[in-house]
């Protein structure tokens, strides 16, 4: 049975924190990735005629677990394991691997060799076998990979976790900046030269869907290194990755110390605000020129340094993208006039303004630059987006969904002007400004005031400007509203007509609601049949991740003008549900096909299957048998409700259970035989009988529900093993994933109009009673409050 994606990152984190112990989590993901690596290339490239990565004999990962409880098991695979490796391929001998003999971090003798084969057991887990887990070109185990970078750079802290760039943000910097499989071939060039672990430039591949030739400088040797071990994880072992400073040792050189190579894209996530960034820089006749023209950044501030490398190591119609923080918008005196130059080349195309705390290295809001050259001569303007408030908490992290990283994609490509959100700025209008690129200066992005209308609190009545804010809903209900106001007698204000507690059911019980909702249902149906064929197709050897990118582009399409619905959020619920259930099933289908394993799971202690949960057996097929099960259970529950509740009225001080060691069947028949003769005791006879036929009835119901329980696993048993794959696909398809996506959907359109709900309740409750009604109010609570004092004697003033 192959396993499921989920589980394959599950079992691979488990194996992190086994082994972790008291090491910080920026040291140990160096020893859980190199022996990903090993077991990964093993299996991979051992029975390869033509391998991109040689393994010497002796040197695989069943050689390094020969040396499990070994007392020489760390020196073992420092010499015999990765030394070997490293001497057979040329491209792994810069990658500084951590030291598996280290005793200060693993410690001495036994605890050593205890540790390290106990991390190596866990990777020789049958779910591990990364030859077999493998769906066509998706790299479930680059995946992994990135999946580990990410929960390494939430745990490694502020100072330690900028190996790491989120692949949210990196997705965006890959689909703004105009790669595409179009206009991509093998001679197409991308580069970073900030590339930490090597996340967002592997992000320009994926987009361009072409082997391109990829280019990465890192400044930390040991995230080199897991930036070359990503490259072989995401099948790209030839990019080109080199250790060293960008700024003061560039590695890629058309002429050497004179002047930089030129790429097609580049992309950068440099570490914000450098203080150190002129050592070793000739900033006052840098040999590359990347000053020329526009000035030396300030010398405790290396943002523009890296935007003016960034510059120069483009094509003159390279196009690229780079993450800094807000400061580099507007900035004065030295960064003021490089911004000033570099807006009037005409090299920014747009600016991207993103969430605060998305970074693993600080907390500081950033944004994207992003650069077209190619334009830049007939450029009038810049657009902007504020894409600060469209995040979730992740942690104490905040992170782009789904919906927020497309639509901001979709803006920027299409340059949608929306308010609050986006929109082109003129170079003029930046000229006004002293080219001060501060976005909240262009796009007001606050949410409008809830303003309280004075008048109505002095004198009653709902401002009709309240009422008009709802337009997006009366344009759907247009005699909804008729319904739910009547004239007040003033200009300008309405009355509700309906009480708050009625107000609910007289929107959800509309007409117009009902009609709605009917066209809302229908509209899903259009999607989901032509979207149940093509699910139907699936088969053997599909590419998941362009199966999630069909069926998700084509429900953003069908619910594009919807009304009240936004689209981006029925996106939302699919991509949701492609990550918690969807994503794993086609995995599973990609390398099994439609199969119905009914397998024991040991670790629930019962019988399902993956990819056909029992549940949608039983509710397709035993639906009757189902329902007997839960009377019976129901029953049961009742019985022993009554049971808990006799106890509990006759266990006080005087009741028949008083003296009672234990209340329970026994304890209740030896009782019974006491008093059996005791003619004056018929009560307490009475209240024992019905709790025996209680205790009786709760063991009888147990029975029954045990063999009922029994017969319905039989059945379901015998129907698993004669399912054909068309019943497999409605089962699945209709059943599991069309159910689940339409119940979301639904939900959302539930969530919709519980705010119009809740708005009007809202607005009903705040002008419910003007200030001469409170006023009336105040005045007779007075009354009737002197009238008990003086009652009581009191006098009241």
């Amino acid at each position: 049975m192959a396993v499921k994606k989920s589980e394959l990152y599950s079992s691979i984190w488990e194996a992190c924190n086994t082994f972790r112990g008291g090491m910080d989590a920026s040291q140990y993901k160096d020893y859980v990735l190199a022996i990903l690596f090993i077991k990964y290339i093993s299996d991979k490239y051992a029975d390869d005629p033509y391998p991109a990565i040689v393994i010497p004999e002796g040197a695989s990962f069943n050689d390094m677990v020969k040396l499990k409880n070994t007392t020489t098991i760390g020196d073992d695979i420092n010499k015999k394991i990765i030394g070997k490796i490293q001497e057979a391929n040329k491209s792994l001998a810069t990658i500084s691997f951590a030291d598996f003999d280290d005793s200060t971090k693993l410690g001495t003798d036994k605890e050593k060799v205890t540790k390290l084969s106990n991390l190596i057991a866990l990777f020789e887990k049958p779910e591990l076998d990364f030859s077999k887990n493998k769906a066509s070109d998706d790299d479930i185990l680059g995946d992994a990979y990135e999946f580990l970078m990410r929960h390494f750079a939430t745990e490694s802290g502020k100072s330690k976790g900028q190996f790491y760039t989120p692949s949210e943000v990196s997705l965006i910097l890959a689909l703004i900046i105009g790669i595409t499989p179009e206009n991509s071939t093998s001679a197409t060039t991308a580069y970073d030269p900030t590339g930490g672990s090597g996340s967002l430039i592997l992000k320009i591949g994926d987009v361009s869907e072409k082997n391109i030739s990829l280019y990465l400088q890192e400044m930390d040797v040991t995230t080199a290194g897991l930036a070359k071990m990503n490259m072989i994880l995401h099948n790209n072992p030839q990019a080109k990755i080199v250790q060293g400073n960008t700024l003061s040792n560039p590695q890629f050189e058309e002429v050497k110390d004179v002047k930089l190579q030129t790429f097609d894209y580049a992309v950068a996530n440099p570490p914000f605000s450098m203080k150190s960034w002129t050592s070793g820089v000739n900033t006052a006749a840098d040999p590359y020129g990347r000053f020329a023209d526009f000035g030396v950044p300030p010398e405790k501030n290396g943002d523009y340094a890296f935007l003016l490398h960034i510059l120069k190591s483009l094509k003159s119609n390279g196009k690229g993208a780079i993450i800094l923080p807000h400061g580099v918008l507007f900035r004065g005196n030295a960064e003021a006039k490089i911004r000033e130059n570099i807006i009037k080349r005409g090299y920014i195309k747009g600016i991207i303004g993103l969430p605060a705390n998305l970074f693993y290295g600080t907390g500081i809001p950033a944004c994207i630059i992003v650069i077209d050259k190619e334009h830049a001569a007939h450029r009038k303007g810049i657009f902007m987006i504020d894409a600060s408030k469209g995040f979730i908490k992740d942690g104490n992290k905040n992170r782009l969904r789904d919906q927020d990283i497309h639509r901001i994609v979709d803006t920027f490509n299409k340059q949608i002007e929306t308010p609050k959100f986006s929109r082109m700025v003129t170079l003029d209008e930046v000229e006004k400004n002293e080219f001060n690129l501060n976005i909240p200066r262009y796009i007001d992005s606050q949410e409008a005031e809830d303003i309280q209308d004075i008048a109505a609190h002095l004198l009653g009545g709902i401002p009709e400007a309240d009422v008009n804010a709802l337009e997006a809903y009366w344009s759907v209900y247009p005699n909804m509203r008729k319904e739910l106001f009547k004239p007040n007698g003033r200009a300008g204000y309405v009355d509700a007509v309906f009480p708050k507690d009625q107000i609910k059911q007289a929107i959800f019980g509309h007409r117009e609601f009902t009609l709605y909702a009917k066209i809302m249902e229908d509209k899903f149906h259009q999607w989901s049949v032509r979207t149940e064929m093509y699910l139907k197709g699936l088969d053997i050897g599909i590419k998941p991740k362009k199966v999630i990118k069909l069926i998700s582009e084509d429900i953003l399409s069908h619910y594009s003008g919807v009304s009240l619905i936004d689209k981006y959020d029925v996106y939302q619920h699919l991509m949701d549900y492609w990550n918690a259930t969807l994503q794993d099933d086609c995995y599973l289908i990609a390398l099994e096909g439609w199969k119905a394993e009914y397998v024991f799971d040991t670790k629930k202690k019962e019988w399902n299957s993956d990819l056909v949960p029992k549940y949608l057996v039983i509710d397709r097929y035993f639906a009757a048998e189902k329902n007997k099960i839960q009377e019976l259970e129901a029953d049961k529950e009742t019985t022993e409700s009554f049971i808990q509740e006799s106890i509990e009225e006759h266990s006080a001080e005087g009741g028949f259970f008083a003296d009672f060691e234990k209340v329970n069947k026994a304890s209740i028949t030896a009782r019974l035989k006491e008093i059996k003769a005791d003619k004056t005791a018929n009560e307490e006879k009475k209240v024992l009988d019905a709790l025996l036929e209680g205790y009786e009835k709760q063991i009888s119901l147990k029975k029954a529900i045990a063999d009922a329980q029994t017969t319905l696993e039989k059945l379901v048993a015998q129907k698993y093993s004669g399912l054909n794959q068309d019943e497999i696909k409605v089962l699945v398809v209709n059943d599991k994933w069309l159910a689940s996506i339409q119940a979301s959907v639904k939900g959302e359109m539930d969530r919709i109009s519980q705010r119009l709900t809740q708005r009007i309740n809202e607005l009903v409750d705040r002008y419910e009673k003007p200030m001469p009604a409170l006023n009336k109010e105040v005045e007779e609570y007075e009354q009737k409050v002197a009238a008990h004092l003086s009652k009581m004697g009191f006098a009241w003033e």
